[in-house]
């Protein structure tokens, strides 16, 4: 038979002495873990994928007549769904079997596009990296390098500074013509609003080659301007301002209404409001549209191709002659059939790869921080407002008084 530990009471009447402070020791609460992952499930995970692979095997070698990588990969996977689901049932009950379930396919999918990734960033590391080694690569153009020139010589630093300054010249026109039309459509509204939504989103669809031949036709054939950077970068933002559009307009929607509202009641005017509370809130997903924007230009190749032309030699000007860049670049030496000319591709594609990770970086840095927080030196000020009361009073109370009380 069981006791239960339970707090003494005290004696009734007056013989009862005073009740100690603590009667009993209280027990530590013990912390209720929900989720995370447990060895049950990791033992669940480990016999699914070792049975399934088993059996996969054994249905590809001895009994199907099926061959290929991909197909054993499919059915392996299909196996597994199935050996954990009923493994899963062995241990648990429906609902909890079904979402351990559609918990591996998640994390199954996520894995799936990590190895994707890596798997390119690998491919084009190992073609490219016996150019890239070398300090040449980044500080050489193509200008006295034939096809059988040693892999020591020439490089792509025409086509870097021809990339960084088309899609900053690109994002200066892009960027401030898609957040205001995105605040045209979100903020002002009207009837021309319908119609603007209707034309980014048919803008958003365009195909790059149609931006370009636009480009091509309008500025350089009809108003005679040569190919160049510039004639680029107008290309570039052709394909970025609807991204930028489309993604500003979602973000300005989801600022919350009381803030406007409380803007409105302290008497600031649309403009003000929109510049001094929309805009700030919003500011990290309007960093994210800019980058979403950026991704979208930076490796395009047939707008530039049209519009910039191309060159082997170092051109810093974008505003006149050819000017190549990264995507150009690529596209002009892997295709041949050198091994330098192909290994100095790769190395431009791993250089395109560096170049969009530290623009990302970049601008999540510099708007990352979510709406509300402060900065290091806004948090400073405010500690040292806080302190300045306090500093005062202790100042006022260590001054001498004027008027001092005479000796008796």
């Amino acid at each position: 038979m069981t006791t239960l530990d339970l707090p003494p009471v005290a004696a009734s009447g007056p013989a009862a002495g005073p009740e100690p402070a603590a009667t009993a020791e209280l027990r530590p609460e013990k912390k209720v873990r929900l989720g995370g992952v447990t060895s049950e499930d990791v033992f669940t995970v480990a016999g699914a994928l070792a049975g399934s692979l088993g059996l996969n095997w054994l249905l590809y070698e001895r009994v199907l007549p099926f061959s290929g990588a991909s197909g054993f990969l499919l059915c392996w996977y299909a196996l597994f769904l199935a050996g954990y689901f009923a493994l899963g049932r062995l241990q648990w009950g429906p609902l909890m079997v079904r979402e351990r379930l559609v918990s591996v396919v998640a994390w199954s999918a996520g894995i799936l596009v990590v190895a994707l990734i890596a798997d390119q960033i690998g491919f084009v590391t190992s073609k490219g990296m016996d150019a890239a080694r070398h300090l040449n690569f980044f500080t050489e153009s193509m200008e006295r390098t034939g096809p059988l020139s040693p892999i020591d010589s020439g490089g792509a630093l025409g086509a870097i500074v021809g990339s960084l300054e088309q899609l900053g010249l690109a994002t200066l026109f892009a960027v401030p013509l898609g957040i205001a039309a995105a605040v045209f459509m979100s903020e002002v509204g009207g009837r021309m609003a319908r119609p603007v939504r209707t034309l980014v989103e048919a803008m958003t669809a365009l195909p790059s080659i149609v931006a370009g031949l636009f480009v091509f036709g309008i500025v350089i054939i009809t108003f005679g301007f040569e190919k160049s950077g510039f004639a680029a970068s107008l290309a570039l933002t052709v394909m970025m301002m609807p991204i930028v559009t489309r993604a500003a307009e979602v973000v300005i929607r989801l600022v919350p209404g009381t803030l406007r509202e409380a803007s409105y009641a302290l008497g600031g005017s649309q403009w003000r409001t929109v510049w001094n509370v929309v805009l700030p809130t919003a500011r990290p997903g309007l960093m994210t549209a800019v980058v979403l924007g950026m991704a979208r230009g930076v490796g395009e190749t047939s707008p530039v191709l049209l519009t910039a032309g191309f060159t082997s030699q170092f051109n810093g000007n974008p505003f006149a002659e050819h000017q190549v860049s990264l995507p150009l670049y690529i596209w002009n030496y892997v295709k041949q059939p050198y091994d330098g000319m192909i290994a100095r591709g790769f190395a431009a594609g791993l250089t395109l790869m560096v170049v969009v990770l530290i623009l990302f970086v970049t601008a999540r840095v510099l708007g990352g921080r979510q709406p509300g927080r402060l900065t290091r030196a806004q948090k400073r000020r405010l500690d040292r407002d806080a302190r300045r009361p306090e500093t005062t009073a202790a100042a006022a109370a260590s001054r001498p008084s004027a008027i001092q009380p005479k000796k008796q």
